[in-house]
């Protein structure tokens, strides 16, 4: 399932744009591939990030995994429940299982993210 109404990186992140902000986390695929997550580390609220570099940290069973930011901005929001609860981004990667939320610098940079169709083509490239 690949939410229609999302931008999608080539590192498997989403982004919900709202206006000037971005919600994001990460797809589904990736939460597949990860396993069981058992701790995230969310960005600094306050903090700046830039698009295509390294903003968070996901822990699982497998493997821990730099977490790219889809789009640049700050920080306006974390998810605090994955604190306690990490392993809800298994259960509702694009719902509940939300990371953080990001004032966008350049809305424009949404051009360099996939569909939801762009990305399931780019899924069946890498099972190839």
């Amino acid at each position: 399932m690949t939410p229609k109404d999302l931008k999608y990186s080539k590192e498997h992140e989403w982004a919900r744009i709202e206006g000037d902000e971005a919600v994001v986390g990460i797809t589904d695929y990736a939460q597949e591939e990860l396993g069981d997550i058992t701790f995230v580390e969310t960005p600094e609220k306050g903090a700046s990030v830039k698009q295509s570099e390294v903003f968070a940290t996901i822990e699982s069973v497998k493997a821990a995994s730099d977490i790219y930011a889809p789009l640049s901005g700050a920080i306006v929001e974390t998810n605090e429940a994955l604190e306690e609860h990490p392993e809800v981004i298994n259960e509702s990667p694009y719902e509940k299982g939300w990371i953080c939320r990001i004032r966008l610098a350049d809305a424009g940079e949404a051009e360099n993210l996939m569909s939801a169709e762009g990305y399931e083509k780019y899924l069946e490239g890498l099972e190839d």
